[in-house]
């Protein structure tokens, strides 16, 4: 296995992980925000159970590759949402936010096929 691709997986199920913890802790610094966009608060702890779900499935792909790709594929369709959501709620200015926890994720999809 390619240390790039072991560094940026490990890389991203952290930050995965890290945003499903402050979802599940309600650090005001995210759930502001998803008041903000409308999100209900019904969905919170599924939203942070998806991202919980994506960081562990990353890790479990160092071991079993079709894993790793499937919450990979799983995690960047999270974050294409998240982006989506933003938009729609015209904070242009926050887009960038989910942006930068997806691309780590997607930099481990394209090393793990480059490997």
């Amino acid at each position: 296995m390619d240390t790039a691709y072991i560094v940026v997986t490990v890389l991203a199920a952290v930050m995965a992980g890290f945003s499903a913890a402050s979802v599940f802790f309600r650090a005001a610094w995210v759930v502001q925000p998803l008041d903000d966009y409308g999100v209900p608060r019904s969905w919170w702890n599924l939203l942070g159970a998806a991202k919980a779900a994506g960081a562990a499935g990353l890790l479990a792909g160092l071991a079993v590759p079709v894993v790793g790709v499937l919450a990979g594929v799983g995690l960047v369709l999270y974050f294409t949402g998240a982006v989506i959501t933003v938009a729609r709620a015209r904070w242009y200015a926050h887009i960038p936010f989910p942006l930068v926890y997806a691309a780590p994720v997607a930099g481990s999809l394209v090393l793990g096929f480059a490997a």
